[in-house]
């Protein structure tokens, strides 16, 4: 699964749209959680997580202190999580977590763009529980036993890690990203991560192509084009051509 989570993650990529709605994005996200949590990173772990997530996506340091000094401020907006579930083209499950200050017109937005992605919403649980919530790390090395031993060592709960193609992809518990993270790195202190973060991963596929497949991807930018859209998950895997 490690190299069909790298490639979903790269298809997923193409539909983020332009920077400016990425650095939005960004910039509520860091707001809501200094805010919530304090604005000192080293203090603030989820901080800490979404700014390092934030500068590997090249999102400018302007961006990152600006929200950062808008939590520190007091005031402000008061966005609240909010996820919504159904069901795409193709059948294909589909989870759009949310950052909202309205949620009646976060719900009419979605609503909008699951109507015209011909696309069927559903209430809460209605896909979430065929996902797992796991912190995934990929990076460079080729030994799995090596890397399962220390993680165990470290009290980790790995749910499975694979070799493949000279990179390791380890999946744990999203509780456990930071006690991972820490292990890996004290370990390796050169260790460059080429993923690391926490996401759904599907626990089953649905293959689109034709006609599905370009519906899906519509729907997909009608998505990304509701402001209040942070991340979306999906299970779509693209058929071989």
């Amino acid at each position: 699964m490690g190299r069909k989570f790298e490639v979903r993650k790269a298809s997923m990529a193409k539909t983020q749209g332009a920077k400016s709605k990425l650095y939005a994005k960004y910039g509520k996200e860091i707001y809501v959680v200094a805010k919530n949590g304090g604005v000192d990173p080293e203090g603030n772990l989820s901080l800490r997580r979404i700014i390092e997530k934030a500068k590997k996506d090249q999102v400018p340091a302007h961006v990152i202190e600006k929200a950062i000094d808008k939590a520190a401020g007091g005031g402000g907006e008061d966005f609240v999580p909010t996820r919504y579930e159904g069901f795409g083209p193709g059948g294909c499950m589909v989870i759009a977590d949310c950052l909202t200050d309205n949620n009646n017109r976060t719900f009419g937005d979605v609503r909008v763009a699951f109507n015209k992605g011909k696309a069927k919403l559903g209430g809460q649980g209605t896909v979430a529980h065929m996902f797992d919530h796991r912190a995934v790390f990929v990076f460079p090395h080729d030994d799995e036993d090596e890397i399962l031993e220390l993680l165990m060592e470290a009290d980790v709960d790995v749910a499975e890690i694979e070799s493949e193609d000279g990179n390791i992809t380890v999946y744990a518990p999203h509780t456990d990203f930071f006690k991972t993270k820490t292990a890996l790195t004290e370990a390796y202190p050169d260790l460059e991560m080429e993923v690391e973060e926490i996401t759904f991963i599907p626990q089953t596929y649905t293959e689109l192509a034709g006609e599905d497949l370009e519906q899906f991807e519509k729907f997909l930018e009608l998505l990304n084009d509701v402001e209040d859209v942070q991340d979306i998950y999906h299970n779509v895997e693209m058929a071989d051509e």
